[in-house]
């Protein structure tokens, strides 16, 4: 491995990292409200959460998100193309929650980015977001800045996919519905299924921005005003 193609996927690694601060740990992605509504079975069946998981990636995270980011990541001085991915990826979050927390970690993330790394594309978004010319969602922030630090779109894609996942299976651990052992089972099940849908959207175009997880979508706006919660979503 070259030198710049092993920089980039340290790039990579950190920007995916659970440590980094752009408060993704304070979502559950309406796992919360699955677990309260009792639709995981007591006790929870590990196999519906490796389905829960599976089908959020290939129907939600994928299609949305990560086409959104490769749309920012292929073009990210384009500021039309990224503000029309941007715009879209706002109107296919159904559920308020899910737009709100996508935003709010899209500008954490721009923070951040923009006081650590001297990527002149991410400051220029950062200032059409300040604007309010642009939302700020997560992924396409995700896709400007992984552009400029030179790590590929398809890993890009893959990084933020995996980090999705890496997020969720940490709150079905704090939730108390899976061990550890079995959060690092069940990010090993859903491997084959975040490789290939991470290719997939790595060709996507803005019209192909769309989401279809109608239960999850459900659950996120019953998470809104439930009385207990322990996540931001």
């Amino acid at each position: 491995m070259s030198q710049p193609a092993l920089a980039s996927f340290l790039s990579a690694l950190q920007l995916s990292d659970s440590a980094f601060p752009s408060g993704r740990y304070t979502l559950s992605y309406g796992l919360e409200s699955f677990a309260q509504s009792g639709e995981l079975g007591t006790p929870v069946r590990r196999s519906a959460l490796a389905g829960l998981l599976s089908d959020s990636i290939r129907f939600g995270v994928a299609p949305s998100d990560g086409v959104a980011l490769a749309c920012a990541h292929r073009t990210p001085d384009d500021a039309d193309v990224v503000t029309r991915a941007d715009e879209r990826l706002t109107a296919v979050k159904i559920a308020r929650e899910a737009r709100e927390t996508s935003r709010r970690t899209g500008r954490a993330l721009l923070d951040t980015a923009t006081a650590v790394f001297d990527a002149p594309s991410v400051h220029r978004l950062a200032e059409r977001v300040r604007d309010g010319r642009s939302p700020g969602n997560h992924a396409v922030v995700f896709g400007v800045l992984s552009a400029a630090l030179g790590v590929s779109r398809v890993e890009a894609v893959a990084a933020e996919l995996f980090a999705f996942s890496a997020a969720w299976v940490a709150a079905a651990v704090r939730l108390a519905l899976i061990g550890h052992r079995t959060a690092q089972a069940l990010l090993d099940r859903v491997r084959p299924v975040t490789t290939a849908a991470a290719l997939a959207a790595a060709d996507g175009e803005v019209a192909q921005i769309r989401s279809c997880t109608p239960l999850r979508d459900v659950m996120s706006m019953r998470h809104e005003p439930a009385g207990l919660r322990l996540f931001a979503s």
